[in-house]
């Protein structure tokens, strides 16, 4: 099989994953690439995502690890037998990779939580306002790339709307939810879906107020995806380059303890609908 020129997101986890697993186990590339018959070379690309590998080399190589979680053994190897080709691949040349990488995490996301400090959640946008943030973040973007940005956008809307929805739970500061980046209407229709979507069980959302005591800031707009198991959770944060993945544990641990003040700081979900109901009568 020949080497992959753009690696997914998600076949990257892999290869860090089992990169991971040598390192804790003391052992060089050339070591595993010996074990299996291999070469540094092939067992380089394998880590990074380049090469495929199979289930059989990833028990394998778990087994010459002496990797003893059954969970996370299981949950890499169906990382590698994943063949997935999602709605997201459409736009494969159209779109910037991370849009893709992104709507691939969240597919197999077992659940979503997010902070969001200068827009609505990009999960709870409406069409017009998405063409509205992304007419303005990217100044004379041609009408075509626009009209894919945004067909994408809510195309995303299917993890928390579908038959099977992912559960979903974000903060919002109230920034985020008063700046109008269109018209009234716009704004007030943005409103009016997120109530909307708070009815769905699956949806939880909460309203930091400008007034609220002990919040600090979150520095940037974050979302944390959970994995099959903990060790292969991921975190999508805004950065000034572009969103960065984290997978680290160290910084998952931080990004869980982040969202643990926040919410903290947050309004309840009860007092939070309430609060957004009482701006969309401001309207």
């Amino acid at each position: 099989m020949p080497p992959r020129s753009n690696p997914t997101a998600r076949q990257m986890r892999l290869g860090t994953e089992l990169r991971r697993l040598r390192e804790a186990a003391g052992l060089k590339a050339k070591e595993a690439a010996a074990f299996l018959s291999s070469t540094s070379g092939q067992m380089s690309h394998v880590e990074l995502g380049i090469a495929a590998v199979s289930e059989e080399r990833v028990r394998r190589l778990c087994a010459y690890y002496a990797c003893r979680d059954e969970a996370l053994i299981d949950a890499l190897v169906v990382m590698a037998a994943d063949r997935t080709r999602g709605w997201w691949e459409e736009y494969r040349g159209v779109l910037p990779p991370v849009f893709l990488d992104t709507a691939e995490v969240e597919h197999h996301a077992k659940f979503l939580r997010e902070i969001v400090i200068t827009h609505v959640p990009g999960l709870l946008q409406t069409a017009d306002y998405a063409r509205a943030v992304f007419a303005y973040m990217v100044p004379g973007l041609p009408e075509s790339d626009l009209r894919a940005r945004v067909e994408h956008r809510m195309r995303r809307r299917i993890l928390i709307e579908g038959d099977n929805p992912t559960p979903y739970e974000t903060i919002i500061h109230e920034f985020a939810l008063r700046v109008r980046v269109a018209d009234r209407r716009v704004h007030h229709a943005q409103l009016r879906q997120i109530l909307e979507r708070i009815e769905q069980d699956n949806v939880t959302v909460r309203v930091i107020p400008v007034d609220q005591d002990g919040f600090a800031g979150a520095e940037s707009s974050m979302m944390y995806a959970g994995g099959p198991v903990p060790q292969l959770d991921t975190g999508l944060r805004d950065s000034p380059t572009g969103t960065a993945f984290i997978d680290a544990a160290a910084q998952l641990d931080q990004l869980r303890a982040l969202l643990r003040k926040v919410e903290s700081a947050s309004l309840d979900t009860a007092a939070s609908r309430d609060f957004i109901h009482r701006m969309t009568k401001e309207l």
